[in-house]
């Protein structure tokens, strides 16, 4: 009994060889190229509120940082908004989160605290979060006070899973 003709078996690689050459998405190399790993973002990191005051863009070779819901974004691209000087930039180096949702520079709103927002108010700080910052801006990292209780004990109500850079795969 003969075997395939040789062209013949050839022509299901062929095949493969085209749709992974051709797929989008698929990472390639070229001979002699290795492939470069995915790119990431740095990584995040948990955020004292000490530690991120010293990002409020006070220092020109500094990266700028604010938090919004405890999520520490940097900021630095848009420097004309919330660079030293820019109109924005009392909301950085904290959790400005209240003056988000109220859409304040108030130094009293300048804060993470959510209590007594109104409906629309919260509305308004779901939409600046996920239109704005979540879209424009990286994660760096969460506020301490997101994952941990004033107390240094666990919030047990944080959960990795729902934390907007979070990717299962990732983890493994």
């Amino acid at each position: 009994m003969a075997g395939p003709a040789p062209g013949r078996r050839l022509r299901p690689l062929a095949a493969l060889a085209l749709v992974l050459a051709l797929a989008p998405g698929l990472p390639t190399a070229r001979a002699g190229q290795t492939p470069r790993p995915a790119e990431r973002g740095p990584p995040v990191r948990l955020f004292t509120e000490e530690e991120l005051a010293r990002y409020g863009g006070e220092e020109e070779d500094q990266p700028i940082y604010l938090a919004v819901k405890g999520v520490v974004f940097d900021v630095t691209s848009g420097k004309e908004f919330y660079g030293r000087g820019a109109p924005y930039n009392a909301l950085t180096g904290k959790d400005s989160t209240r003056g988000v949702a109220k859409m304040s520079l108030d130094p009293a709103d300048l804060t993470h605290d959510t209590t007594g927002l109104t409906a629309k108010e919260l509305e308004a700080l779901d939409d600046i979060f996920t239109k704005v910052y979540k879209a424009k801006y990286p994660i760096v990292g969460y506020t301490a006070r997101r994952i941990l209780n004033e107390d240094g004990s666990p919030n047990l109500d944080f959960k990795p899973e729902d934390q907007p850079h979070f990717d299962i795969k990732d983890e493994f």
